[in-house]
C-alpha cells in the first residue's frame, strides 16, 4: 500500500467519476489528449489478464495500440465500491475489432481494482482473456469450445 496521504472520499469519488468517464470516451483520436494523464500518475502500473505495464507513456502506448484498429469500444459501469484510497468497479465492455467475431461486437464483462492518491497509481483489471479475445478468433474459438466441453 502507498504510505501517501489518503484523499478524503468526496475526492476519491470524483477520482472515480473521472476513471469512468475515461473509459467511456477513451478512443484512437482522443489518446493524446491529456485524458489519460488527468487520471493516472506518471508511475502508474496496469496489470490485466495479458499485460503488466509500469509508467504513464508506456500505457499511453499500450492504449494507442489497442484502440488503433477498434472500430469503437464503450464501457457500462454496473457497481463500485469505493474509500478513499481504492475503488473496485464492474463493467461490461463492448467493442467491435475487423478481425474478431466478423466485426460484430463483442460483449466482455469484468472489473477493475483501483488504488489511488490523487490519481491512480495502480489499475488491475480481471477479465476472461478467453472472452475477450481468443474465443473471437476462428481456429482458437473451436479449441477453447472442446477445452470447455471436456471440463464440465
Amino acid at each position: 500500500m502507498n504510505a501517501e496521504v489518503k484523499p478524503p472520499v468526496e475526492q476519491a469519488k470524483q477520482l472515480v467519476n473521472d476513471f469512468k468517464t475515461l473509459y467511456q470516451t477513451l478512443n484512437a483520436n482522443n489518446i493524446h489528449d491529456g485524458l489519460i494523464e488527468k487520471v493516472y500518475r506518471d508511475d502508474v502500473q496496469f496489470k490485466d489478464s495479458f499485460h503488466e505495464i509500469e509508467g504513464i507513456q508506456n500505457f499511453i502506448k499500450y492504449c494507442d495500440s489497442v484502440y488503433e484498429n477498434v472500430r469503437y469500444s464503450t464501457f457500462d459501469f454496473h457497481n463500485e465500491m469505493i474509500s478513499h484510497d481504492q475503488a473496485m468497479l464492474t463493467w461490461t465492455m463492448n467493442y467491435a475489432h475487423p478481425q474478431l467475431n466478423g466485426g460484430n461486437n463483442i460483449a466482455v464483462k469484468g472489473s477493475s481494482h483501483i488504488l489511488f492518491t490523487d490519481k491512480v497509481y495502480m489499475h488491475q483489471d480481471y477479465i476472461d482473456g478467453g472472452e475477450l479475445l481468443y474465443e473471437h478468433i476462428p481456429v482458437l474459438r473451436w479449441v477453447i469450445k472442446k477445452l470447455k466441453a471436456r471440463m464440465v
